[in-house]
């Protein structure tokens, strides 16, 4: 039995949920036919839904005709909730695409066709309220020409020569199969429906049960079960709590198939998946495995999201819909902003449309939303589920930003230490393109690891205009070149350097700023369509000739328009209409401001003095970190536009004269400044009382005082009350496995994540650490000490192995400290205990420092909860 996934959308009111209803009745699902305004509908069984007579929530039901297993999934229809509606999409094999035969093709009805074939979805036509007065299935016919470029066909004539020779017009396959046989058979019929090459036309009342087993029956016969891989794969398309509050990641299999107790990708780790269920209505069956077509729940994962991918469908999908409106939250005095910030989080996870907007350095929350119906449910949301009366208050539109013009952003991260370089080529793509990020640096150039981390911190972020602060948009980032330090480049450092490349490139190129548009559909009385034209007018709206309706004395008037002028305009058109006026929007995109200076005047953001996102890039000159404007950038980056790596002498840096020491800098960055000025002083510090505890050993220096080699010998010691804890570096690095699988990408960010270990062992015990890694291969290298981050980091001299290193400092330092070694080499370890040193091996220590870091966890944890 073939698996089919169908959902129903339609424009608000149309008879979505009544549709549902008679399908599931005439299937045998439910054995009363329920209806959306007396309360009993089988899919509005919220108590909110039920009071408002909208579906908020998706939901789905499962159900057999035929020889067809569908599961259907039911879509709110309000243009606030519609990206719940794009969300249920991303599964969907079919749809079913309602209209109301008396209001016709509403803006809501363009902008939903027009989802559909963004996510190629074949598609069904349903005109409802056929036995309502007003209702022409010609006219009918005729709107859903236009609506799909004449692909509709009307299949209450299936089976007449007509019907087939109009169908075989929509391909040319068809035309010639109708040529030589007079007719189409349903596997051709199939085939150009799921193409979305031809669209079937049905008519009915869904309320009064008529042409619905019709669509049904061509439901079962002109569907096509997706060929679906043999490998696991799925795809989340919401995220709900159960009765029990339980959190439930839905999903619908894509592939292959999967079972309970299965490890499942859950942020950065794995979960277990503790039950699959199959939900029908707000009922479900518990099921040991769940296979490829299936629409279920997963109980047991955390972290997942609506769009993510499971299995080979790791690629999320980015939603096409996003609000367009801002609230900031009024909590109820005294209410700690921190403590709820939670449940504003819960919810965006239910909804992710409902973005809630943090203001860390505030700390006060907005929330960005569809539309003041859904601000509405949230207020009563928020209110049942966490006793929170909260208001908002009037809102603001939510502007983005893109570029005119390509650019190439430069960003340089260098303070004392620290080492970045990133160069990104930005450039414009068109109108609801988003952001795209890609990489097209060689390897030879820049390693894999490091091209990685900087597009992931392209991505992570939300990146913030220069014109007003808004977040960009519509642009294609690619990483075209970057350069690192052998020695101190960390992670982090790329994190800046990408992020004032960014800003950088957007200071040196001809911004746009954009703003959200409607498109709308007013119905109102004829005689008001001069006022309702000249305010469109004003409004900066683009819209087309008034349709007129002599029988209702009405007009019709579709458009498009910007959401700052039309959001309040429904009040005013209910003024001046004396409440016979219809003024219906749905979120249409961006484009150009209309007032763009207005705006930016109005907003009064400064780019200059926004310290959390620097333009300006930090060199190192003279031994200490400085800023370099982001207009002299070029004049002092290492890497010229063309790939080429400048010359440059050891650090000299940029002139001291080019420092600008008026520009603005953040907390921050003024931080790293300091601690790149006075990070020398605290090394020769560190290396004196180095050298106080422990000699000229630690140093490398060959002669020994005369207390250390006469010293008297030591007790037996634990590891744990070791005073210096003595590390060979490369043996770690290849005994533990994520170090060795790094090292094969670059062996540089492998030293610098076992220093950063290191660093975090050190913190947990009061014992010194210091780790040594060969360099007897490198000619003319000569031992170099440093400290990075309170662990003394050691380079051999040239000829000397680390083995040699750590045998002569334990011989000389065994008997006056307590000296612990780790290391797996066996050789080494028969020495450094002859000198009474206490051994550990690689692999062991790991173990420790595992152990040490759950305990500390515990304890701060407890701490926390005290």
């Amino acid at each position: 039995m073939k698996k089919i996934t169908i959902g129903i959308i339609a424009h608000v009111d149309s008879g979505k949920t009544t549709l549902s209803e008679s399908i599931l009745f005439q299937t045998g699902v439910i054995r009363q036919f329920g209806r959306v305004d007396k309360g009993a509908s089988f899919f509005d069984n919220d108590a909110l839904e039920r009071e408002r007579g909208i579906t908020i929530y998706s939901k789905q039901a499962r159900f057999t005709h035929g020889d067809t297993s569908f599961t259907l999934i039911d879509t709110p229809g309000h243009s606030d909730f519609s990206a719940e509606t794009e969300r249920t999409l991303q599964v969907l094999d079919y749809a079913i695409l309602l209209i109301s035969a008396t209001e016709g093709i509403k803006g809501q009805t363009e902008t939903l066709w027009r989802l559909l074939g963004d996510y190629q979805i074949p598609t069904f036509l349903f005109f409802n309220k056929m036995d309502q007065d007003g209702a022409d299935k010609d006219r009918c016919l005729k709107l859903a020409a236009d609506l799909s470029k004449d692909r509709t066909r009307d299949f209450t004539d299936i089976g007449t020569p007509a019907f087939y020779e109009d169908c075989a017009l929509c391909q040319e396959a068809a035309m010639e199969e109708f040529l030589e046989t007079g007719r189409l058979s349903a596997v051709t019929l199939a085939q150009m429906i799921c193409a979305r090459k031809l669209i079937p036309c049905f008519f009915g009342s869904a309320l009064l049960q008529e042409g619905v087993t019709e669509l049904l029956s061509a439901l079962d016969a002109y569907t096509i079960m997706p060929d679906y891989p043999e490998e696991f794969s799925a795809r989340v398309y919401k995220i709900g709590r159960s009765e029990d509050h339980q959190r439930l990641t839905f999903v619908k299999i894509t592939g292959g198939s999967i079972r309970t107790k299965s490890l499942l990708k859950d942020g950065d780790g794995e979960s277990k998946i503790n039950q699959i269920r199959l939900y029908s209505g707000s009922k479900y069956q518990i099921t040991d495995h769940a296979e490829a077509g299936d629409v279920c729940a997963f109980t047991g994962i955390s972290e997942s999201f609506a769009g993510e991918g499971f299995g080979t469908k790791e690629e999320p999908i980015r939603p096409l819909l996003t609000p367009v409106l801002s609230y900031r939250v009024r909590l109820p005095y005294g209410t700690d902003a921190v403590k709820v910030l939670p449940y504003f989080r819960m919810l965006e996870e239910e909804s992710p449309e409902l973005s809630v907007l943090w203001d860390e350095e505030k700390k006060e929350l907005a929330v960005s939303v569809m539309g003041k119906v859904q601000l509405e449910i949230l207020t009563t949301v928020l209110k049942e589920r966490f006793d929170l009366d909260v208001t908002f208050d009037t809102g603001e539109v939510l502007y983005r930003e893109t570029i005119t013009k390509p650019v190439t952003g430069v960003g340089h991260f260098e303070p004392l230490r620290h080492y970045a370089e990133v160069h990104l080529r930005m450039e414009p793509l068109e109108e609801g393109s988003g952001l795209v990020f890609e990489s097209a640096v060689s390897t030879d150039r820049l390693a894999k690891n490091w091209q990685r981390l900087i597009l992931t911190h392209l991505m992570e972020r939300t990146h913030k205009g220069v014109l007003t602060g808004s977040p960009i948009t519509d642009m294609k980032i690619t990483l075209v070149n970057g350069k690192v330090h052998l020695k101190h480049t960390e992670g982090g450092d790329f994190r800046q350097a990408t992020y004032r490349a960014v800003r950088q490139g957007l200071m040196m190129t001809e911004c746009r700023l954009l703003e959200p548009f409607y498109r709308f559909t007013l119905e109102l009385p004829s005689e008001q369509v001069g006022r309702a034209l000249n305010d469109l007018g004003l409004m900066n709206a683009e819209f087309s000739a008034p349709d007129l309706d002599p029988s209702k004395g009405t007009s019709l008037i579709s458009g498009r328009g910007p959401v700052a002028a039309l959001k309040d305009y429904p009040a005013e058109i209910a003024a001046y209409t004396k409440g016979l006026g219809i003024l219906t929007f749905f979120p249409d995109g961006y484009g150009p401001c209309h007032n763009e200076e207005e705006v930016i005047a109005r907003i009064g953001y400064d780019p200059l003095r926004d310290v959390r996102n620097p333009a300006d890039s930090v060199f190192c000159s003279h031994g200490a970190g400085v800023i370099v404007p982001y207009d002299e950038v070029y004049d002092h980056m290492h890497l010229d536009l063309d790939g080429r790596e400048r010359y440059r002498e050891v650090e000299k840096g940029p002139s001291t004269s080019r420092v600008v020491s008026s520009v603005p800098l953040g907390t921050e960055e003024i931080d790293k400044i300091i601690a790149g000025i006075s990070r020398t002083n605290a090394k020769e510090r560190k290396d004196a009382e180095w050298k106080k505890k422990y000699g000229d050993a630690v140093t490398g220096k060959t002669s020994l005082p005369d207390y250390v080699k006469s010293a008297p010998g030591i007790a037996p010691f634990s590891f744990e009350d070791a005073e210096i804890v003595l590390v060979d570096g490369y043996n770690v690095i290849f005994a533990w496995e994520d170090l060795t699988a790094l090292a094969k990408e670059n062996i540089d960010a492998a030293r610098d994540s076992l220093i950063d270990t290191l660093s975090r062992f050190k913190a947990m015990t009061a014992a010194d650490v210091i780790v040594v890694f060969d360099a007897y291969r490198v000619k003319g290298h000569s031992s170099e000490h440093s400290i990075f981050q309170d662990v003394r980091v050691v380079y051999t001299d040239e000829d000397v192995t680390a083995d040699q290193y750590i045998e002569h400092f334990t011989n000389a330092l065994a008997k006056k400290t307590k000296v612990a070694v780790v290391t797996s080499d066996g050789t080494e370890q028969i020495i450094t205990r002859g000198h009474g040193c206490r051994l550990i091996s690689s692999r062991e220590f790991k173990n420790r420092i595992d152990s040490l870091s759950t305990r500390f966890n515990e304890k701060f944890n407890v701490q926390q909860r005290s």
